[in-house]
This record gives structure tokens, sequence and C-alpha cells, in this order.
């Protein structure tokens, strides 16, 4: 099974040491000790900790619910916005992700979209590739 050390976790949860830190304190958080006696997280208990988050995050303040079958929903704040007359390229960092789109310029102001603005990327794909690193060991 995948143990992570404190930061570790941190990097793939976008929070910082501290936070894990006080999650574990608080048992939000799951921890053992390793050989060496370093705090690991168990994969599985980070796995459902970073759901958890996701979860949380997911609505944007005073935006109404939408019905959707996408379920691959990122909050975020608009980045970048190139345009010309007919399109635009939007970028989005919904935590530590860069969502670039391409839409119309005509839908970038119907949605108010500006730099700094909230956003919601909603990405429904026929396909995904699943990566994993190799085991240097």
């Amino acid at each position: 099974m995948a143990q992570y050390r404190i930061s570790e976790a941190a990097g793939l949860l976008g929070v910082s040491d501290d936070t894990v830190r006080r999650w574990i304190a608080s048992d939000v958080l799951p921890v053992s000790l390793d050989d060496s006696g370093r705090q690991i997280v168990e994969g599985a208990d980070l796995a459902h900790r970073a759901q958890e988050r996701a979860q949380q995050s997911q609505h944007v303040p005073g935006a109404p619910e939408n019905a959707s079958s996408a379920r691959n929903r990122m909050v975020g704040l608009v980045t970048g916005i190139l345009s010309d007359t007919v399109m635009s390229q939007v970028e989005l960092q919904c935590g530590p992700h860069r969502i670039v789109s391409l839409m119309s310029t005509e839908a970038v102001r119907d949605l108010g979209l500006e730099i700094g603005s909230l956003a919601v990327a909603v990405v429904k794909a026929t396909m995904v590739i699943v990566e994993s690193p190799k085991d240097n060991s």
C-alpha cells in the first residue's frame, strides 16, 4: 500500500505541511510511523481526505445549483483571458491544476469572466489517460 510522508501528503492535497499536521493532531487524518519513526499517511486515508476536500470545494458561493451529468468539476480563479473578436482562451487555476478552455468571446462576456473571477471548470471527456510513476527502487 502507498504511504506518504507529511510533506508529500501536503503537496498532493495542495496544503501546507502545518495544515496536514493540524489534521493529524485533530484526528481528521490518521497517521502511523514508518520503520525510521517518521510519521506517514496511508494512501487510502490520503485519498479519502482528498475526496472530502474536493466535495467541500465544489460549490461556488452565491451560484445556483445546476443539475449536470458531468462529475469532473473544479472550482478556481480566472488567471488569464486572451480574446479576439470571435474566440477566447480562458485560463483557470484550480488548486494546483491549470485548466485552459477555448470558448467564444461572446460566452466570456455572457459569463462575466475577468481576471480574478471565480469560475468552475466542468470537464466531460470521452477518454481519460491515467499514468502511474515508475518505481525507482
